[in-house]
């Protein structure tokens, strides 16, 4: 038996990361979560036809056990808790999980949010680096046979993504060996970055088999309405009228669905072990008015745009140059845009009844 550790796993891409480790192999998937952002099992999309039930085969010691052989072990805490357990009380995982040695270790616990989270409170955001950190620290003792630290797109220097002179981002515009960096975005790109090195060290230093992806947008039907795609969504379902958008609306995103984000994760995984990073996007550029005119020609209307030019929108346009990915790795997204937002838009209709 196998044992998979996704730390956040409450969150928009650690639930679909557990419900993919649980549905595809018979290994048992640990979650951890303090649920200050996450939903707790009980509330994720689509629970009954996962679980079959809304309720934990079982709990024990405060933990709970999810369907029907309990594979989906879930403890509520600070990950950092978690880490420190492990670290300090000698056979404290085996004795809880019967843990003695995790397979793969997905690290998506982060101070996550909206763009209001990270231009409104970067000092709670720079708390990532303390878990990160943390994080390394244990995973170099520990050993887990591979580990996936999900940098991101805020990692590049924002002066390659203003207006008028923004460029497809490539993994070479982050470059440790040269010593050319640049400036991330905020104190969120900060920490993702930092994350980079440290997986990098864990790597050359400790043997430590890691991977890091840098997602661009990623989106999808059980996503939260703090960020863009599902309230948009949310807002042509109920046919806002005018439809608001923050700032101009000119503003570009490289979206890409979860589903395919976590193919890309695997894919990665098995090819990358010396903590560099790889782009996960769609390589194309969309902004936020053709993903409303998507969205209101879904809902059968055509509203003014009435836009709030108060509201943080972050970089003018971002998105990824997936050279490398598609023509070196072989690998290529499967849902496209207008499959992938119809999804969350049907999602959000059913919301609405």
């Amino acid at each position: 038996m196998k044992y998979h550790l996704v730390s956040g796993g409450c969150g928009f891409v650690g639930r679909n990361m557990a419900k993919h480790l649980y549905k595809n192999t018979q290994d048992t998937v640990i979650v951890i979560d303090d649920l200050s952002v996450g939903l707790p099992p009980s509330q994720w999309i689509g629970v009954h036809d996962f679980f079959g039930t809304d309720q934990p085969q079982k709990v024990e010691k405060g933990i709970e056990y999810w369907g029907n052989d309990g594979r989906m072990v879930f403890w509520k805490g600070d990950f950092r808790r978690f880490l420190r357990l492990a670290m300090e009380e000698e056979g404290w995982l085996e004795d809880t999980f019967g843990v003695t040695r995790f397979s793969d270790v997905f690290h998506f616990a982060a101070i996550v949010g909206g763009r209001a989270k990270i231009d409104g409170d970067p000092m709670m955001v720079a708390l990532d680096l303390a878990i990160d950190a943390e994080f390394f620290y244990w995973a170099v003792r520990h050993k887990p046979e591979r580990v996936l630290f999900p940098s991101s797109s805020a990692a590049y220097p924002v002066d390659l993504q203003g207006e008028g002179d923004y460029v497809a981002l490539a993994e070479s515009d982050i470059d440790f060996e040269g010593g050319r960096l640049g400036q991330p975005d905020m104190t969120y790109g900060w920490s993702k970055l930092t994350g980079e090195y440290l997986a990098r060290i864990a790597a050359a230093n400790y043997d430590l088999p890691v991977t890091c992806i840098r997602p661009f947008s990623g989106y999808g039907e059980d996503q939260d309405l703090s960020y863009p795609i599902p309230a948009i969504a949310a807002r042509a379902a109920n046919k806002e009228n005018p439809f608001e958008v923050w700032g101009t609306g000119k503003q570009g995103r490289d979206f890409v669905h979860i589903d395919d984000c976590i193919d890309c994760m695997f894919f990665a995984m098995d090819r990358i072990k010396d903590g560099s990073a790889v782009n996960i996007g769609s390589g194309k550029i969309t902004n936020f008015l053709q993903i409303i005119d998507l969205f209101t020609e879904f809902a059968g209307y055509d509203p003014p745009i009435k836009q709030l030019l108060d509201k943080p929108v972050g970089v003018h346009a971002r998105h990824a140059n997936m050279d490398y990915v598609f023509n070196e790795l072989g690998w290529k997204p499967k849902i496209s845009l207008r499959e992938g937002m119809r999804r969350v838009y049907d999602q959000a209709v059913k919301n609405t009844q």
